[in-house]
């Protein structure tokens, strides 16, 4: 990623928030301050804590948006085969620093009514993917369970560049399919 431009009239928040991912980024979820995001934002060093209140409110900001980013790439994806879980690591690999937060409730206030009912939206998706895949009455919580943890293993062994296919840089999308395909096969 590259510098993100300094703040302009009254753009302090997404100045802010592109500033975090951009650290986010580089040295993961916990390697910055604020005082790192006002210089990387071109605005004073108290603009971030008076905006968002600590690096909790600017945590909570980044999973916020990157579960509504994320449930309209589950929508989006939703009616091809296996759509969802390929959406779910096509997300991880394109957005990495929000996936990066997503995911870790301690780093943020999950309780906040933004960053949950965005994080309740991509999950009514995914429940919504589960039943399509289960195989029964009953299953539907753990197909959905299953599914999302085999999309999440899969995008979080890419990303740390566990799978050799990984280092190559491509094919995320067919090789995620493939998977899901030997998992679920015939669900869709």
């Amino acid at each position: 990623m590259g510098r993100v431009e300094s703040y302009h009239h009254g753009n302090l928040r997404r100045a802010v928030l592109d500033a975090a991912l951009e650290a986010i980024a580089e040295s993961g979820p916990s390697g910055w301050s604020l005082r790192e995001l006002a210089r990387r934002a071109g605005v004073s060093h108290a603009a971030p804590a008076h905006h968002f209140g600590d690096k909790a409110g600017v945590l909570t900001a980044v999973a916020a948006e990157g579960f509504e980013l994320f449930a309209d790439a589950l929508e989006r994806a939703a009616g091809e085969p296996y759509g969802s879980g390929v959406a779910y690591v096509r997300f991880a690999v394109d957005h990495r620093a929000y996936f990066e937060v997503m995911f870790r409730p301690e780093l943020y206030r999950a309780d906040d009514p933004q960053m949950a009912a965005a994080r309740d939206r991509a999950g009514a998706v995914l429940a919504a993917s589960g039943r399509k895949l289960s195989r029964g009455e009953g299953t539907d919580r753990a197909t959905t369970i299953a599914a999302w943890s085999l999309a999440h293993g899969f995008a979080s062994l890419w990303l740390n560049g566990a799978l050799p296919e990984s280092r190559g840089g491509g094919g995320v999308e067919e090789l995620a399919q493939e998977v899901l395909r030997v998992m679920f096969g015939g669900a869709e």
